[in-house]
């Protein structure tokens, strides 16, 4: 898996992408302590909107970053978004109101919006082998696991030398380095786009895009399930672990099981995805995060909390993290698929935010479920919210999901380049200006 970082593209845009994660984990401590000064008691209600307000940037700002990202130049975009981000993580430390967090954690999450879709499709146009783009995925997820497990460990090492208000310089820096190792790197350039489409047409086309392919739609779907389990466990763990008495540590530990299990499953999906559908890999998972849910709110409600049921919550989120990054790992794949190169930035996009969309639904309903009804309700709503997204993945996305499908061209005419470069039939099906729709036969 590590071979793919011998190209040094890739290699610079990993450790952008890794530095860049210490720099929001670092930020996202020192927010909540910010949050505390700032609001006291009601810190949590403030973290609940901010949270609320980053999911509403990724879904209203991603698509239209999206929509333009192949109309500027990628690598200019890129450091943009990470100048933005720095100049706003040292704002931060000087707010004393709380409307004054909000307007900068929206900027903040804007930039954020435009940046990784843009980055992630820039992935596969580096890495253009199907082989190296999954170990390049893998190496990605895990990125994102180390750093929910380091970041805590490294701002709690750092409170202890400094105040929470320089955490946000080290976000900054973070940025900082992220965009300098951007700008050591050259990009492939896209292929020049004649498009005299209006604003309306850019902005939707990755949704349209997205949602007019029936793979796609089974991955929201599977998303919806994944994003009801890892909100339980987000939101959750804490009241869950220091409601039993138990600390901090005890907290840390909780969150490690999960985050261990997901590390797991994304140092061997590369070579499970070698030999397997990733239809199959997502179906598997998505029904494994739908039974251990439903098994941990039977254990809830049977079981005395203790060190008895810790125990049974660690194996429980164990198996959870390995199921959650075996079905949202393999997602790239399925976008690169589904996209010519000219459209990937906007239906990287769409993902982003339709993706966001799930996890806007399952935050507050698993929040308000386990504060007003009780854990085991939580787990049993989570667990009815994945069933729903397991089902419909299996009617929106069939089993037989050819690449290339035949079909029909009757609306061109004899001498028209894309009949002369392409029989009939004989290319990759993917939704764009010569194919507005899915075949239906």
């Amino acid at each position: 898996m590590l071979s793919v970082l011998a190209n040094r593209t890739y290699r610079h845009l990993f450790l952008a992408q890794i530095i860049a994660l210490i720099g929001t984990g670092l930020a996202t401590v020192a927010l909540g302590l910010l949050a505390y000064d700032i609001a006291g008691g009601n810190a949590g209600a403030v973290l609940g909107t901010a949270l609320a307000i980053k999911m509403v940037a990724y879904i209203g700002v991603a698509p239209i970053a999206g929509a333009f990202a192949n109309r500027v130049p990628r690598r200019a975009l890129l450091v943009s978004m990470d100048a933005i981000r720095a100049a706003v993580a040292l704002c931060l430390p000087f707010v004393n109101q709380v409307w004054e967090v909000y307007v900068l954690i929206f900027v903040l999450q804007s930039a954020s919006a435009a940046f990784t879709p843009t980055f992630q499709a820039t992935i596969p146009e580096v890495l253009p082998e199907e082989r190296d783009y999954t170990h390049a995925l893998s190496l990605s997820r895990l990125a994102y696991d180390m750093e929910s497990l380091t970041s805590p460990i490294l701002a709690a090492g750092l409170l202890t030398l400094i105040s929470y208000h320089w955490l946000f310089s080290g976000t900054a820096i973070g940025f900082v380095a992220s965009a300098l190792l951007v700008v050591s790197t050259v990009l492939p350039r896209p292929a020049p786009i004649a498009d005299q489409s209006g604003i309306y047409d850019k902005t939707t086309r990755g949704t349209r895009i997205y949602l007019g392919t029936p793979r796609l739609r089974g991955l929201l779907a599977l998303t919806l399930a994944s994003a009801a389990a890892s909100a339980m466990v987000i939101v959750n763990t804490v009241v869950i672990v220091r409601g039993m008495g138990f600390n901090q540590r005890d907290v840390a530990v909780t969150l490690a099981a999960f985050g261990g299990g997901s590390i797991t499953a994304a140092l061997t999906l590369p070579q499970i995805l070698d030999r397997i559908a990733d239809r199959t890999v997502m179906m598997v998972a998505a029904v494994v995060l739908t039974l251990a849910l439903a098994a941990l709110a039977a254990i809830t409600m049977v079981m005395t909390l203790g060190p008895a049921y810790w125990h049974v919550l660690l194996v429980g989120w164990l198996v959870l993290g390995i199921a959650y990054s075996a079905s949202v790992t393999p997602a790239g794949r399925l976008l690169r698929r589904s996209a010519n190169a000219d459209d990937r930035p906007a239906l990287f996009a769409a993902q982003f935010a339709l993706s966001h969309v799930c996890w806007l639904i399952c935050y507050p309903l698993v929040g308000q479920l386990g504060a007003h009804v009780g854990m085991a309700a939580a787990f049993a709503g989570m667990a009815v919210v994945a069933a729903i997204g397991v089902v419909a993945a299996l009617f929106l996305w069939p089993a037989h999901d050819p690449d290339v499908i035949a079909h029909a061209h009757g609306d061109l005419a004899a001498d028209d380049p894309h009949l002369r470069d392409h029989a009939e039939g004989d290319h990759a099906y993917v939704i764009d200006r010569r194919h507005p729709k899915w075949p239906t036969t």
